[in-house]
């Protein structure tokens, strides 16, 4: 299937010189994730919501100083490629292009509902996000911005002092509070504002009661969930009374299992593969099978490694946070590590993710269940 059908042409877009306080309106009244940056009547990027948690960023910041380059997508791609474009470049939306000229934009929505009805061969368990970050009822909203930006995440499941499930905090929560309410802030009180705003409890912001799911429910009723109800992910819970939180299903995660393959190679994703300099995503590729083949008990159905970059610096060289996920027959298996450089990160959480997956080298492999969903899946 290629996306030739399922491209949206009509879409929010701004000028690289637009104030940003416009744009933070635009998202608002939208309820966009990404919103087409032009320059002389040209593409030029993309601003998503997730920069907007940016809070230092003043009003009066031009547009273009915020976009990302978002990849391009050819009218003809396949579903599959567009969303392995998506999620390796962390983003929502990207512009689509015939030729030299812009068609429109292809969104994660818009997949995910061409293909829905093929979902129901996985359940949440299958691609649910098991190592979920949460916070406490009164952790501070502050707390919760560092917490996403550290991470990467859009949401966090909220618990209370016992560890129970109470509410669920997402990006759009805060900055519905804080830049609604930054906006209103005549400048000399901005300051004084924003700090009582970063210091509010996330109890008091939190959506509550949470829209749970079960991990054996399909997939096609989560992503149901989600676009009938306006979620980018559902909490998963085991228990009877959805107390205890036992993964997170988002619509990336259902992107990525769409790019689930039979190739010869393992399918890895890269998530922010722009900071590689002296390593290849080959060489990734070909490390992370050398540590899965050496255990023949363990199937790996699919990897993503995940890169993000500090700010500080060693003679030039930046620091760099790498994360390594493997999805298995046996679970999920992740390393994770810093270094100066992607590939010295990648090393440490290469031989971290090693050292994980020795402890679980005894388990024995369900040896169907990779082909079939894979399979499956090949149907779309």
């Amino acid at each position: 299937m290629d996306i030739e059908d399922i491209i949206i042409d009509e879409y929010e877009k701004v000028d690289v010189d637009e104030r940003l306080g416009k744009v933070r309106s635009a998202f608002e009244r939208t309820r966009s994730k990404g919103i087409i940056v032009t320059e002389d009547g040209e593409y030029a990027g993309v601003i998503t919501e997730k920069q907007l948690l940016q809070s230092h960023v003043e009003d009066n910041t031009k547009a273009g100083a915020m976009m990302l380059s978002a990849p391009r997508v050819d009218e003809h791609a396949d579903v599959r490629d567009v969303a392995r474009v998506l999620v390796e470049g962390d983003v929502k939306v990207a512009p689509v292009f015939a030729g030299e000229r812009l068609a429109g934009i292809i969104t994660e929505n818009a997949i995910l509902e061409a293909v829905i009805e093929n979902l129901d061969v996985l359940t949440v368990g299958d691609i649910a996000t098991e190592d979920v970050l949460s916070v406490s009822e009164d952790a501070t909203i502050g707390q919760v911005i560092n917490l996403m930006r550290e991470n990467s995440i859009s949401r966090a499941p909220v618990t209370n002092e016992n560890g129970y499930l109470t509410g669920v905090v997402t990006t759009h929560d805060i900055t519905d509070i804080v830049v609604r309410d930054m906006d209103k802030a005549t400048t000399g009180d901005r300051g004084g504002d924003i700090e009582r705003m970063l210091d509010i409890p996330v109890y008091d912001v939190m959506q509550s009661p949470v829209e749970t799911i079960d991990p054996d429910a399909t997939v096609e009723t989560a992503v149901r969930t989600m676009l009938d109800e306006r979620y980018s992910g559902l909490v998963v819970t085991s228990d009877p009374e959805d107390r205890l939180v036992a993964g997170i299903i988002t619509k990336t995660d259902v992107l990525r299992a769409l790019t689930y393959t039979e190739d010869e190679h393992m399918d890895v994703q890269i998530t922010n593969i722009e900071v590689l300099e002296t390593i290849t995503r080959e060489e990734i590729v070909s490390s992370i099978e050398a540590v899965s083949d050496k255990y023949a008990d363990m199937q790996v159905q699919h990897a993503h490694v995940r890169f993000k970059q500090h700010k500080e610096k060693l003679r030039g060289t930046p620091l760099i946070y790498a994360q390594i996920r493997l999805r298995t027959n046996v679970g999920q298996i992740g390393g994770s590590g810093e270094g100066y450089g992607a590939e010295s990160a990648f090393r440490v959480a290469l031989d971290k993710l090693e050292r994980n997956v020795v402890e679980l080298k005894g388990m024995q492999a369900d040896e169907e269940y990779e082909g079939q969903l894979l399979r499956k899946l090949g149907q779309l």
